[in-house]
């Protein structure tokens, strides 16, 4: 009777034990969508251009904003490289007057966060021609952008290469037809043929 009772009370801890294991396996899973978010700030705290990839976290720019403060006021005098936040995993990293988040889960790894934020860093450094602040990024938002896209699409990490991001990024804003390109972009693109003929 004794024997009985204690397998009983084994197999009732044996089964709770596996569904709590169960659940917890279920919290964990592998999932693509590794990217909750991606924010570049001014050295005041002022988004730059963000993007958030999980709509239950922060759905409105109210709570975007109050967030991105909350984190720039934890960030930008420390001297870490990452920092837990609302639930969220977040790793940065700055220059002059510019500072780079990407976000993740909290049981997220930090390191595929890192390699997604070295990406960015590298990335808008070769756009921007080493010249890494505000307002060459906000001069050439347009392709920040598109780099941003070409890393990370709905929080799935698409690549983390700064080279071939450059390389993808500078071949679509090659292909834009005449009549949409900006007038900045033409001059731009004159700029550069008039220099090519001069070196001639």
């Amino acid at each position: 009777m004794n024997r009985l009772h204690l397998s009983t009370i084994n197999d009732h801890n044996l089964s709770a034990m596996v569904q709590t294991d169960s659940d917890n396996m279920k919290f964990h899973e592998p999932t693509l969508y590794t990217i909750k978010g991606i924010a570049i700030l001014d050295n005041d705290g002022n988004r730059i251009l963000a993007k958030y990839y999980d709509k239950n976290i922060f759905p409105t720019a109210k709570e975007q904003k109050t967030f991105e403060k909350n984190l720039f006021n934890k960030t930008h005098r420390s001297n870490t490289e990452i920092i837990m936040l609302d639930g969220l995993t977040c790793v940065y990293r700055s220059n002059v007057d510019l500072y780079f988040y990407v976000m993740g889960s909290s049981h997220e790894n930090e390191l595929i966060l890192m390699s997604v934020l070295n990406c960015l860093y590298d990335s808008v450094s070769q756009i921007l021609r080493r010249n890494v602040e505000k307002r060459a990024a906000l001069d050439s938002l347009d392709i920040v952008m598109l780099a941003m896209d070409e890393i990370c699409d709905g929080g799935i990490i698409l690549d983390a290469d700064a080279a071939s991001v450059v390389q993808r990024v500078a071949l679509r804003t090659d292909d834009i037809p005449l009549g949409e390109q900006t007038v900045a972009q033409v001059l731009q693109s004159a700029k550069e043929q008039l220099k090519w003929s001069l070196l001639k």
